[in-house]
């Protein structure tokens, strides 16, 4: 990994271009947990190579912006979960299952488990393999975490909360092995819903994370968060599920801090963690100046060293206009410059 203090990254989702997706079938909607097949505006036997494009696209926009450790935007999917929650065996969605959303009166429609959890075939290693052939930057591949996924399903098979969480564990371990192997520097679970449905999570939710990453030597992250801002507009500033990941095999957790003005006193509980901060608030339309990004990075400061802290949005940038997005990240790796400097003008004087 990088040696340089403070690097940059992003969550995982980029803004997909407008020609590549119907625009209206993203805003003020619900996050799709099923394949969407409206979802695209190119024809099918097109769709892979705008597919493709867009990625391209994603990946220059975040090289030119200066981000340290990149993705490739997500570009390919509906969802953050969707396309790898439906590409295992034991998924029903021809007639899918509905399951209260995370927002209070909503309800989503989610895979229906009817048989055993398995991984037949590799989901996102040729995402992998394209992502690595196209930049020279460090890459970060993310996976739908596996008490995310169980929460975002129907179950009629296991009948057991914990073995069904269990099973998409197994499945995502096969899946993050090869995705190392495929050339990933970093490879991250997404598991918003450890926070969403903390009570269960207490319950089996940090196994569930550590079968997922079992015998995985590469370095692994955990993003949790309060909900997209484009769904989430009140967060609290405290989290009721963090602490508990001290004790994990993941090596990073990224948390959002910027929209809900995070008690950073919090970060203490993380001790042997690296920290990827939210210094971006995606809530916002507006762009933060670097100045705004550095101050948000010397009050983390005041908790953690620079060594165990990497920077970034909140969260996935996939409901921002993409100028927006991009003007963000371009402030992330500037404020991050402006303390970089800061921290070796005070080491430079160091007797």
């Amino acid at each position: 990994m990088t040696e340089k203090l403070l690097p940059t990254t992003v969550v995982g989702s980029y803004p997909q271009p407008d020609w590549l997706v119907k625009r209206d079938a993203i805003v003020g909607k619900t996050i799709p947990r099923i394949r969407q097949t409206d979802f695209w505006n190119v024809a099918d036997e097109l769709l892979a190579q705008a597919q493709d494009d867009a990625t391209v696209l994603a990946i220059r926009e975040m090289e030119r912006a200066g981000i340290d450790i990149i993705t490739d935007g997500e570009i390919r999917r509906e969802s953050y979960s969707s396309r790898f929650a439906t590409a295992l065996s034991g998924i029903y969605t021809e007639r899918p299952g509905e399951v209260p959303g995370r927002s209070p009166g909503t309800t989503v429609y989610v895979p229906r488990v009817v048989g055993p959890i398995r991984r037949t075939r590799p989901v996102q290693v040729d995402d992998v393999t394209f992502l690595r052939r196209n930049t020279d930057n460090l890459i970060k591949v993310t996976v739908p975490g596996p008490f995310t996924m169980s929460q975002q399903a129907v179950d009629e098979h296991y009948n057991d909360a914990r073995a069904l969480a269990l099973a998409y564990a197994a499945a995502v371990n096969e899946e993050v092995l090869e995705l190392f192997a495929a050339g990933a520097d970093v490879v991250q679970l997404d598991e918003p819903w450890l926070q969403a449905r903390s009570e269960r999570a207490q319950a089996f939710g940090v196994e569930a994370v550590d079968r997922a990453l079992e015998g995985v030597g590469g370095i692994t992250a955990l993003h949790l968060c309060f909900g997209y801002a484009a769904m989430v507009k009140e967060k609290p500033n405290v989290y009721t599920f963090l602490k508990e990941l001290e004790t994990s095999r993941v090596q990073q957790i990224s948390v959002e801090a910027a929209q809900p003005v995070l008690d950073l006193n919090t970060l203490k509980e993380l001790s042997s963690k690296t920290i990827i901060l939210g210094v971006l608030d995606l809530g916002d339309m507006t762009v933060e100046t670097p100045a705004v990004v550095a101050q948000r990075i010397r009050e983390a400061l005041k908790h953690l060293s620079p060594e165990r802290l990497t920077l970034a949005p909140d969260c996935g940038m996939k409901y921002l206009p993409r100028d927006v997005a991009f003007g963000k990240l371009q402030s992330l790796a500037e404020g991050a410059a402006i303390v970089r400097r800061e921290l070796e003008i005070m080491e430079d004087a160091t007797p």
